[in-house]
């Protein structure tokens, strides 16, 4: 199982830097987690329920204040879009 790591850039065996904004409450956020956990994709969380310019940064990168975000090499997900999030990541479904 990978560790979740927590410094400014996080970078996985492929390269891929991968982000994932979160709040500590949110279902989806947990599940979305687990999935990456669960394919050996190493992320960097931050709560933005915790970390104001976090958020602020999210608002102004999605136009909304959702959580799930995945950031994938500086492309936006909004939610837990599995077949998104796989064509990203390269994940088989």
């Amino acid at each position: 199982m990978p560790l979740v790591l927590h410094p400014a850039e996080v970078v996985n065996d492929n390269k891929m830097t991968v982000k994932i904004f979160t709040t500590p409450a949110c279902p989806y956020c947990f599940t979305l987690k687990e999935f990456l956990k669960e394919h050996d994709i190493v992320f960097e969380e931050i709560d933005v329920f915790k970390d104001e310019k976090a958020r602020e940064d999210l608002i102004k990168k999605t136009g909304k204040l959702e959580a799930p975000v995945l950031e994938i090499d500086g492309q936006i997900i909004v939610g837990f879009d599995k077949g998104k999030v796989c064509g990203l990541l390269n994940i088989e479904e």
